[in-house]
């Protein structure tokens, strides 16, 4: 198995396990606070914001160490 290879391999192990953080911490708990169908249909909609929060101020934060990793070293 080549270091590239491995590479793949954690990243995908740690994104299923993130996604399972995600459905646990946060879906589970807004489906379940909920009787009807589209109140719980909204809370799954606004989770998936959160989740497109996360994901965006994650890539930024990578953008400006990227950006800037020469300037600081």
């Amino acid at each position: 198995m080549s270091n590239t290879q491995i590479t793949y391999l954690v990243a995908v192990g740690l994104g299923v396990l993130g996604m399972l953080a995600f459905l646990l911490l946060l879906v589970v708990p807004a489906v379940t606070a909920y009787r009807r169908v589209h109140e719980r249909l909204i809370a799954v909609m606004l989770s998936a914001y959160v989740l497109a929060a996360f994901v965006g101020v994650g890539v930024l934060l990578g953008a400006v160490v990227v950006v800037e990793w020469p300037r600081v070293f």
